[in-house]
């Protein structure tokens, strides 16, 4: 078996992180977030049969039905009601929750400046009026509502080949091209360079 070097392996790790590949631990030394995957709990869970994964978000939980490329059950909780929220997709089936509204805490040049607390906040809630009455008890920032459907749309090419041995980090350019074919324009959802 070979040897792998601390530094080296760290090095790489820092490189894919870097590239928006993965996301390291405060200390760096292990694996966070390898979107659409969590390897620790954020508020979605996603089933198929007897397998669970951990969403960071909402849209990453879509990341996951498009990576696996199969229906799976997405199960989260309204941040206003705290009534669970159980919705399935497919990668040719939109989610079945008519009333599920998605909100995007920051604009998109913002995400990478902390993903952890970007994607924490990407959250579903019950109805619009759900997402207005937690803006006002909460006070936070409105960002953008987004339609479940919009964001499974945005899901699919965005993640749907993550899990190809040949996957590459895509370029600035055909992120913000897939953003802007999910109907997702505006200064809110311009990329940071």
């Amino acid at each position: 078996m070979a040897e792998l070097d601390r530094d080296r392996v760290l090095a790489a790790l820092a490189e894919l992180d870097d590239a928006h590949a993965l996301v390291l631990t405060s200390a760096g030394d292990g694996i966070r977030m390898a979107h659409p995957f969590s390897a620790w709990p954020m508020g979605f869970v996603v089933r198929g049969g007897d397998r669970l994964w951990w969403g960071g978000c909402a849209w990453d939980s879509f990341g996951i039905v498009a990576a696996l490329g199969e229906r799976l059950s997405i199960l989260t909780i309204c941040p206003h009601c705290g009534r669970e929220l159980s919705y399935g997709a497919g990668p040719q089936d939109p989610p079945d929750a008519d009333r599920v509204v998605v909100r995007v805490p920051r604009p998109a040049a913002e995400w990478w400046d902390d993903v952890v607390a970007t994607c924490t906040a990407i959250r579903s809630f019950c109805s619009t009026a759900h997402l207005e009455c937690w803006l006002a008890d909460t006070g936070e920032p409105p960002g953008a509502r987004v339609e479940l459907e919009r964001l499974w749309q945005l899901a699919l090419p965005w993640y749907g080949d993550r899990l190809d041995p040949d996957w590459r980090p895509r370029s600035l350019e055909q992120r913000q091209e897939m953003l802007e074919r999910a109907g997702l324009r505006g200064p809110f959802w311009q990329l940071g360079g």
